[in-house]
């Protein structure tokens, strides 16, 4: 018998005090289509409660740690568990799950070690505020001084990449500064990478999960103190 079509490919699903329903719609969407799905729960002050299934797994961290913490946590158990592809995914369903193949279509095929999705160049979509939209162009700014990498989407949370390049990909940055030490780690180690288009689609509850302007100072003043004191 052959294995399921996505039997080597786990996607990591960090979630912080979710709503119940979002995080189902989320998970059915992605166990429909056979991967694994490793759901990290991040200190949550209510208990996440799983659908009882063998692909999918829950970690707990006992306090929350920040959403680069919960990503490193879950990235190490699946590289534990034999994975040959991760994807990153965010829980609040402003993700497309049929976005994925082609993800993972520049990876099987050896072309690139990792794919960044990217909801600004032909054939990606979003519905980004203009406020949104100004944030996020200063975002692809503040990345490219801090890597060298300038990229059309620099903060979009939907990236796959071969087991190879996870396994180089070591956060340490716990909170949202990570997306940032996520593309440093990737020019420092060399990696080949593409940018794929996708969709991002904000609906009021992920809105509000989202970064606010305070938030991003924050963002930048950790990256500032994490290129003094690397």
């Amino acid at each position: 018998m052959l294995p399921p079509p996505n039997d080597n490919t786990f996607i990591i699903l960090p979630a912080y005090n979710e709503k119940k329903e979002v995080l189902e719609q989320t998970l059915s969407s992605l166990i429909n289509q056979l991967y694994h799905i490793v759901v990290v729960d991040d200190g949550s002050s209510g208990k996440i409660i799983l659908p009882g299934n063998s692909r999918v797994y829950l970690l707990r961290h006992r306090v929350n740690l920040g959403q680069g913490a919960a990503l490193q946590t879950g990235i190490r158990y699946a590289l534990q568990k034999g994975a040959s592809y991760i994807i990153t995914f965010d829980s609040d369903g402003q993700h497309n799950p049929g976005d994925l193949p082609a993800l993972l279509a520049p990876l099987q095929k050896e072309e690139v070690d990792i794919t960044l999705g990217s909801r600004f160049i032909k054939k990606g979509s979003h519905n980004a505020s203009a406020g949104r939209r100004i944030l996020l162009k200063a975002g692809r700014v503040v990345n490219y001084i801090f890597t060298g990498l300038y990229l059309s989407d620099a903060h979009n949370g939907l990236r796959a990449m071969t087991r190879s390049a996870a396994e180089k990909i070591m956060i340490t940055e716990n909170r949202m500064a990570h997306a940032t030490e996520i593309l440093l780690l990737i020019k420092r180690s060399k990696l080949k990478f593409k940018e794929v288009p996708v969709t991002v689609l904000y609906t009021d509850y992920s809105k509000k999960k989202g970064q606010s302007v305070f938030n991003s100072i924050r963002i930048f003043f950790d990256l500032i103190l994490h290129k003094l004191f690397q």
